[in-house]
């Protein structure tokens, strides 16, 4: 069983954690005012420029026939209902026109093999945020093994990270009275026992890290106050977070306490019966376990008993062994220069390793035996586009869930016997034309001459004169950018006509952790390289030209966006924005910001302000220069990436009469939209706007007659 915390609990936040006092802060940012999330002043702003863009981009036919068809492909019941086996039932959250907020619903493996399942509704959030009158989205449900009759279920209001936990019962069908619960909070939880718990939450004043995250990890058992929770461990007010969780692997039952001290760094400690024992690994090193295993993911190059373990590698240890000081690994992926883990997971009996290959998945089945590890290829696996393995139930077999799925071919999901070919059971049908396209890899040549993979989207010919083109980036965190089929992009930007694509720069995980690691702090500017290249790339190979060209990007690709913006501004036709940082000088006291230190650097450290000023969006606008049209798009309830950075910026921007659209969704959270039709809206706000700015080439004017 795979045990790793590799994705940070969130916790509920004020709107805002300053850094300064509310004078000093003021006198350095005239516009701090719009950080106030709530306010009735910046809400007041925030609808106005809600009402200019929607009369601007979203009150016309076109708009109303793109945002419908969008909407109807989200909505569709022909979608693969993806599923999670729990004690031999399969689970699947739904979302449609007749059930926005959702239905949690279950069937059994002869019904989900047929093509309309009869399926049992175990909870209803439609039903039960009319009831509460609270718009519940749901963020998942955590159930003891094996027979899976008690859930903690994670229910947002209105689609930010923070949520309650509530305790449901999966025989009944409803929730547990006198059950354990937790009021809104990113808390982290996991099941000890039936009458136990792990939680790290706002435990209230002092509980909290400087990033807002839990400090202090608690066993509570059931039918005791909260506060006669046992301590397990409470970390600093530096580290990023503290939580706890239970390995449930039959056999190999142990709880962990896991400290984060960076976004990047952790320590491990296996709770015995005397106390917190360390795993011994370097800090920056994922660790994991698999029976009798320890597995290892080191980010930096590693020398551990004779051996070389290169970045990116994953290695295994006898864990018993291991602990009494024995240092012997063994090497069950060692990355090149191409290829790189992006992940893997495990079964009863297997180890299974998801690798890119220039940017394309291949899949290893790895398994543990007393001459050694072996490996074997699953068969029937096509050598194009992603494909992405996870256990069905590791407690129990070594079955698979194979997805597959590419920028043209709908997914697929398929379900492999032990390691034999796959079996399909869904395919999603096709919601865009794809007749006449293809997709192809290039590679851009950076400016330190690095080679930058894309992949492209569009017609096997390109006109002269090039088409309309978006450029979608991320390039940060180690979050790789990989086929996948997307009805939104088909039926907004590729069926219309445009060139999708997508570019796997500097900062992101498509190589590894050097890839990652090439673009940190103080050398984020490669990842902006890198993302300019390929523009540059594209109209040279004319694919499109500078006026056509157009680029989009959120969250961490949202400060992308805003460095586009400010360092290449001649380069792009428009800009879409999303959910963006921008604020380098403030972002740390803003939300979860200061966890993100490890990736950009503190700007309370004049060492680090001095290259973090360099490409802080918000501070690098020039009023003599101009620029193109850029839409902002945030959400009121994102307790992530604080609103106040779009709205500064969009604020600022109007304030010099620079071509700039607004528009922040109420609820929806960090992913910008609480449901599908709010999705349908936002998607179709950020295409359409592309589809009015970008303009092909002026024609050259006829000659003068004789």
């Amino acid at each position: 069983m795979v045990v790793t915390a590799l994705l940070l609990p969130l916790l509920a936040l004020p709107g805002l954690l300053p850094v300064a006092t509310a004078e000093e802060a003021a006198a350095d940012d005239p516009r701090i005012w719009m950080e106030e999330v709530l306010g009735d002043r910046p809400l007041g702003w925030v609808r106005e420029q809600n009402e200019v863009t929607m009369g601007a981009y979203a009150r016309t036919p076109a708009f109303e026939a793109m945002q419908a068809r969008m909407l109807a492909a989200l909505d569709s019941t022909e979608r693969i209902p993806w599923v999670t086996e729990m004690n031999g039932v399969l689970y699947n959250f739904w979302q449609d026109a007749e059930h926005p907020q959702g239905v949690w619903r279950r069937t059994s493996w002869d019904e989900y093999r047929k093509p309309s399942p009869q399926w049992e509704v175990v909870l209803d959030l439609d039903a039960l945020s009319q009831t509460e009158g609270e718009r519940w989205v749901w963020h998942g449900a955590r159930c003891l093994p094996p027979e899976a009759k008690r859930c903690l279920l994670e229910l947002s209001p209105g689609g930010q990270d923070a949520s309650v936990i509530r305790e449901f019962d999966t025989t009944t069908r409803s929730f547990v009275p006198d059950g354990f619960t937790l009021p809104v909070a990113k808390s982290d939880v996991d099941w000890i026992s039936i009458d136990q718990i792990s939680v790290a939450t706002d435990f209230g004043p002092g509980s909290l890290t400087d990033s807002g995250y839990p400090r202090i990890a608690k066993a509570w058992k059931r039918g005791t106050p909260l506060s006669a929770a046992e301590e397990l461990y409470a970390g600093e007010a530096k580290d990023i977070w503290v939580g706890a969780f239970h390995d449930d692997t039959p056999g190999y039952e142990r709880d962990f306490v896991y400290r984060a001290l960076t976004f990047y760094t952790n320590e491990l400690y296996e709770r015995t019966p005397k106390g917190l024992v360390k795993v011994e690994k370097p800090d920056d090193c994922e660790a994991s376990f698999f029976g009798p295993y320890v597995l290892f993911n080191p980010r930096s190059d590693w020398e551990v008993g004779g051996q070389k373990v290169p970045a990116g590698a994953l290695v295994a240890a006898d864990h018993k062994a291991w602990k009494k000081g024995k240092r012997q690994v063994q090497v069950l992926f060692s990355p090149t220069d191409r290829t790189s883990l992006s992940g893997f997971t495990t079964t009863k009996n297997t180890v299974v390793l998801e690798i890119l290959d220039n940017v394309r998945s291949k899949v290893e089945v790895l398994r543990p035996g007393k001459k050694g590890w072996t490996r074997a290829a699953i068969p029937g696996l096509p050598e194009l586009g992603q494909i992405s393995v996870s256990a069905v139930d590791e407690r129990v077999s070594d079955d698979l869930w194979v997805t597959l799925t590419d920028y043209l071919t709908p997914s697929s999901l398929a379900v492999s016997r032990a390691g034999a070919a796959p079996e399909p059971l869904k395919a999603s049908p096709a919601f865009f034309q794809a007749d006449g396209l293809t997709v192809t890899q290039h590679m851009a040549t950076s400016a330190d001459g690095t080679a930058v993979p894309y992949f492209q989207v569009g017609p096997a010919k390109i006109p002269e004169g090039g088409l309309p083109t978006l450029l979608y980036g991320y390039g940060g965190f180690e979050v790789s950018l990989l086929p996948v089929y997307s009805a939104t992009a088909g039926i907004g930007w590729i069926e219309p006509g445009g060139v999708y694509v997508v570019a796997n720069i500097r900062g992101g995980g498509e190589f590894g952790p050097r890839w990652h690691q090439a673009a940190l702090r103080e050398n984020r500017s490669k990842a902006y390289e890198d993302f300019a290249a390929v523009g540059d790339d594209l109209v040279k190979q004319g694919v499109t030209t500078r006026p056509q060209l157009g680029i989009m990007g959120g969250s961490n690709g949202g400060l992308l966006m805003g460095n586009m913006y400010t360092m290449y501004p001649e380069r792009w036709g428009a800009i879409v924005c999303q959910v963006p940082l921008l604020d380098m000088k403030r972002y740390t006291g803003l939300l979860a910001g200061a966890s993100w230190a490890g990736e950009y650097g503190d700007p309370k450290k004049p060492e680090d302000w001095a290259f973090l000023q360099r490409y802080s969006p918000y501070h690098n606008v020039d009023p003599a220069k101009s620029y193109p049209p850029i839409l902002f798009t945030t959400s009121t309830r994102d307790d992530r990436v604080h609103p106040g950075h779009a709205r500064k910026m969009a604020a600022l921007l109007g304030e010099l009469s620079k071509d700039v659209a607004y528009y922040e969704n109420i609820e929806g959270g960090h992913g910008g939209a609480a449901n599908n039709a709010q999705q349908a809206f936002m998607r179709t706000l950020g295409y359409q706007f592309l589809w009015e700015r970008l303009r092909p080439p002026a024609a050259p004017a006829p000659a003068p007659a004789p």
